[in-house]
């Protein structure tokens, strides 16, 4: 016992004395430097289309907090103008419709209200005052209206229940999803409201789910985008999901109603639709609306298909049935004669159009970038597109986009400052060759400076999801410019699983989680490590979520490929993930069903089953409230090498989820991070 406590201690001094930094510390990407870009969010075009309104986020590390402003821009380009330096941060920006204030949530006060500021920044005030706050509001487009969201509180504490008993710190549950993601349930929903609003003026709230135990929009990530009124302010449609606790677990099947304001109706558009249907979006003329829509009940990750319904005919057609990624953000042109959307499509966002009455896809972009939102402006005479775009070796910035050419213009430089004189790595595209004769799409990003008659370390980068494209996102976690930065040749694979490449491509992964996508991760690092710049003696493993069960998965099957591991909020046992997770619609359908009926499939790609194979150091990583994955499968996986004498370190997070988003501790995670790798693959200096 002495000699193992020894043993181990010595490696965590050893750990802490090695520190190893970027290739150039004075010119290349820093873990501190990250925190410094800003960060810019997605436009909102005025009524006119000549301006847009979106938010920058700026963090102070040392007061380990961020604070996000608001600027307005014209479309043509040219100078920001700032808005907002308020208390606290700003956000959910839009404009009132008559183009004169501007629309946002604020928390100056303590919880977050509207506020209303004038295009040019000279006149401020607060329009709500109510009690708990608001959040997803939007101008109804006549003005006269405003909706938002809030909770309301249905259900009864113990405290409640015994009044009697009012230290009593316990919950009562009688069906599931008690906790989501990050946060246990707090025995409110939220609804639905709209008021009269009249130039700064808001009258009482009508509760528009008044009763019901439902939210708006979808938790965890339902956002305003899943709410719309209609053009004539008559109307409002939003997204739901009507059923209840141990129900609501199995299954995905939200539905979009239609609330009629005159008479109070409200009518489920999408009725026999089993899957989600989200992201309603009233055509400009009011007589139509599109969503997107998934087919299955029960899969997060069918295709998202784009469908529009007619008011007049009750007709409804699906536009993208010809095509076989998926749709995201539709937006209607101003003509109403075409709907634009975003989509994966071979590794990268672009957008994308198709004719609103049926027709063939339309690509718009292309390029090695992606298109994360999406609206539609004015310049001049013309209609325009503005959205907003980043890559791998860029953050997010605003383009404005020609909507039949697809040729686009900067017009945000938010972080050109910082990243002036940053050198950056090359990325490049790879096609690999599959153990099934198919081909794997993987992007390689070198150090800065590479130097091919050098021979440098390499990781291999396993994506989450599963069903995560390896898209061209700019992480502020999984940063491969960081990374390679740091002097290692990164190698990132879309594997088995992901969109952008079919539905058939991203559908073979579901109930085959240890076969096809893992040999797809083990073909896309032996091509690159064949290359005479690559030491294969020095190979790592990294990945999160399902790319953190990626990680323990080669750990026992990598046949003395990797020196080291690190695997951030992975999955290590199946059987005690499926027991203990929340959405148990997505285990039901990638992992086939309870581990009671499917014994063979969890004992076959399980990753605890094969701890007997593991003698490779290995971090492990995990945060306390991560629901989605809970913290016991990360506290398994240190266990095991642990007690099997491995070379390890758990790196606990209490107050982080899945994610890791406060400033200090993002860095912390890179520091110890980078030692560790650093420790074992010795990065080029």
């Amino acid at each position: 016992m002495i000699q193992r406590i020894s043993r181990v201690l010595g490696a965590l001094v050893a750990l802490s004395i090695f520190v190893p930094g970027p290739a150039a510390a004075q010119n290349v990407m820093t873990p501190e430097l990250l925190w410094k870009l800003k960060r810019v969010s997605a436009p909102a075009v005025s009524p006119d289309g000549n301006s847009l309104v979106y938010g920058v986020r700026t963090y102070d590390v040392k007061a380990n907090k961020g604070d996000t402003d608001l600027f307005v821009l014209d479309v043509a380009g040219g100078h920001p103008v700032q808005l907002t330096d308020m208390k606290g941060s700003e956000s959910s920006a839009t404009w009132r419709p008559d183009g004169q204030w501007i629309g946002f949530l604020s928390s100056k006060g303590g919880s977050a209200q509207l506020w209303e500021v004038t295009a040019d920044g000279r006149k401020l005030r607060q329009v709500t005052d109510l009690e708990g706050g608001i959040s997803n509001f939007r101008y109804s487009p006549d003005g006269t209206h405003i909706s938002f969201t809030s909770d309301v509180k249905l259900d009864k504490t113990v405290n409640d229940i015994y009044p009697d008993l009012p230290e009593a710190d316990a919950r009562i549950m009688d069906g599931l999803l008690y906790r989501h993601w990050d946060s246990w349930h707090d025995y409110s929903y939220s609804h639905l409201f709209v008021t009269p609003y009249k130039n700064g003026w808001v009258g009482e709230p009508v509760d528009l789910m008044k009763g019901e135990r439902f939210d708006t929009p979808l938790n965890p990530f339902g956002g305003v985008e899943q709410i719309a009124w209609s053009p004539d302010g008559r109307k409002i449609a939003y997204t739901t999901k009507q059923v209840l606790g141990t129900d609501y677990t199995v299954s995905t099947n939200s539905d979009i109603y239609v609330v009629d304001l005159d008479s109070g109706e409200t009518t489920n558009l999408t009725m026999g639709m089993m899957g989600y249907d989200v992201e309603p979006v009233f055509s400009p003329d009011g007589g139509r609306i599109a969503w997107l829509s998934m087919e299955r009940d029960g899969y997060e990750a069918d295709r998202n298909r784009l469908f529009v319904h007619d008011f007049s005919t009750n007709a409804r057609i699906e536009l993208t049935a010809e095509y076989d990624n998926d749709s995201h953000s539709p937006v209607w042109t101003a003509d109403g004669e075409s709907i634009l959307f975003t989509s994966e499509t071979w590794g990268t966002v672009q957008i994308f159009a198709v004719d609103a009455g049926g027709g063939p896809v339309r690509q718009v972009t292309d390029g090695v970038f992606d298109y994360v939102s999406l609206d539609v402006a004015r310049l001049g005479d013309e209609q325009t597109l503005v959205a907003a775009r980043r890559s791998m070796s860029s953050p997010t910035e605003i383009y404005r986009v020609d909507p039949e050419t697809g040729d686009a213009e900067q017009l945000t430089f938010a972080n050109r400052e910082v990243l002036a004189g940053v050198e950056l790595g090359r990325v490049e595209k790879r096609m690999i060759p599959a153990t099934d004769g198919k081909e794997i799409l993987a992007w390689v990003i070198y150090p800065p400076g590479f130097d091919p008659s050098r021979r440098y370390p390499a990781l291999l980068y396993a994506q989450g999801g599963p069903q995560g494209t390896v898209s061209q996102f700019f992480s502020y976690r999984w940063n491969f410019q960081l990374m390679a930065a740091h002097g290692y040749i990164i190698v990132a694979p879309n594997r088995r699983g992901v969109p952008s490449f079919g539905q058939e491509w991203k559908e073979q992964i579901s109930g085959d989680w240890g076969g096809q996508a893992m040999q797809d991760l083990l073909s896309s690092i032996d091509h690159v490590a064949a290359e005479p710049y690559v030491d294969e003696t020095r190979l790592g493993a990294i990945g999160a979520s399902y790319g953190g069960y990626s990680v323990y998965w080669l750990a026992g099957n990598h046949d003395g490929r990797f020196r080291t591991f690190v695997a951030h909020a992975g999955v290590f046992n199946l059987e005690s993930m499926y027991g203990a997770t929340e959405e148990i619609f997505f285990v039901n359908f990638d992992l086939g069903g309870p581990y009671w009926e499917n014994p063979a499939g969890y004992e076959q790609f399980s990753p605890h089953r094969f701890v007997q194979n593991w003698d490779t150091p290995i971090l492990v990583i995990h945060g306390e409230k991560d629901f989605r994955v809970p913290i016991t499968e990360g506290m398994q996986a240190f266990t095991s090498a642990q007690l099997k004498g491995i070379e390890s370190r758990f790196l606990y997070f209490p107050k982080e989820g899945h994610w890791i988003l406060s400033p200090q501790n993002g860095i912390l995670w890179h520091r110890v991070f980078f030692d560790w790798l650093g420790r074992y693959l010795q990065p080029v200096s």
